[in-house]
């Protein structure tokens, strides 16, 4: 629900120069007691002027003030007063922060640590729009694009991104560079390169030095990497956070999951190891017991260790289910794969398809 009915651009005319400086460091997020050493006030009459700015533009509360300070223009993003001086940030060569990263992971519930300290994200739509940002690391995003992946239909009649984005600047900020973590230039917001480790980057280089190690010859190494990627993924995606976007990724990186353990199982079989891949293939069917390509390849496991009659049994339960839930029949690749242990010739199209 928005702060204010504010439908238009506030001004900050109406208030007097005094007021003006305190709703100003109001939305720098200061505290009464900071606002009163900085501007050589009583912490009382700062809360007589947070008062009246309340009133004059009919707020309902501090945090309706902060919002108003941003429409108002009095404060922008990474800019406005500090409780202490800033000292600068040491660069890398790539023009990230160097030395103490923020770590954020997306591949279950979001999360961020400094220095090893997890940190406090705020609340869920906040949490959404750092998200958005790590979910495209390496790219800017648009506040257009913020709004629509948050907020989708249920658009805020306020300016609020660019309150969210100030607030997880105070948060992930290395030093007191307010730039050292999320950057802003007139395209949008983005993470600066470098300063944030992204759980998500991390897993997709894992997975393509996993691809080179197999190509190079050593499907061992391979495998060691997929499992180093999966084992990146805990609990649930994204767990509680708002917006088409979230919905959208939780989806697309349950996919990816599956498709790096179906890879690193198709690598496992190539090795030998069908014990190991059944195991984890059953558990991956379990989780997922629409998944055709996921039942052919532990029907397929199931079979090159010697249990063809567990291999049948997986395609009888899966045909069921697939009835049942879907009302449809098995895919082609499914019943190949069924047609090939049926007649004992195993590692058909269920492997095949899966290292693709």
């Amino acid at each position: 629900m928005p702060t204010t009915a504010t439908t238009s651009r506030p001004s900050a005319m109406a208030l007097g120069p005094q007021e003006r400086a305190v709703l100003r460091a109001v939305g720098c997020g200061l505290r009464d007691d900071e606002i009163a050493a900085a501007l050589a006030l009583s912490e009382d009459a700062v809360a007589g002027h947070l008062a009246r700015i309340l009133v004059t533009f009919g707020l309902r509360d501090r945090a309706a003030a902060i919002v108003h300070a941003f429409d108002c223009g009095l404060v922008a993003p990474g800019r406005g007063p500090r409780t202490r001086p800033a000292g600068p940030v040491r660069r890398g060569a790539d023009g990230g922060a160097a030395g103490a990263k923020v770590r954020i992971s997306v591949l279950g519930p979001l999360r961020a640590w400094r220095d090893g300290r997890p940190l406090d994200l705020g609340h869920l739509r906040q949490q959404a729009v750092l998200a958005a940002l790590a979910l495209h690391a390496g790219r800017t995003v648009s506040r257009q694009e913020l709004l629509d992946g948050v907020w989708g239909a249920e658009q805020p009649v306020t300016n609020v991104v660019p309150v969210h984005v100030y607030r997880l600047r105070k948060t992930l900020r290395l030093g007191d560079d307010p730039d050292s973590v999320i950057e802003h230039d007139r395209c949008g917001y983005r993470l600066v390169p470098g300063a944030a480790e992204v759980d998500l980057t991390c897993m997709e280089d894992l997975v393509t030095e996993a691809g080179a190690a197999h190509r190079a010859g050593d499907p061992a190494e391979a495998v060691r990497l997929c499992a180093r990627a999966l084992g990146l993924f805990r609990g649930e995606l994204l767990a509680a956070l708002p917006g088409p976007l979230a919905e959208l990724e939780r989806l697309r990186l349950s996919e990816r999951r599956i498709a790096v353990a179906q890879r690193k199982a198709a690598w496992q079989l190539e090795l030998g190891r069908h014990a190991e891949a059944t195991a984890e293939l059953f558990v991956l069917s379990a989780e997922h017991p629409l998944n055709e390509p996921v039942a052919a390849m532990l029907m397929d496991a199931l079979y090159r260790g010697g249990r063809q009659a567990d291999a049948l049994a997986v395609f009888d339960r899966t045909h069921r289910r697939l009835a049942d839930e879907l009302g449809v029949a098995p895919s082609r690749m499914l019943r190949r794969t069924h047609q090939l242990i049926l007649a004992g010739d195993g590692g058909g199209p269920g492997r095949t398809a899966a290292v693709r």
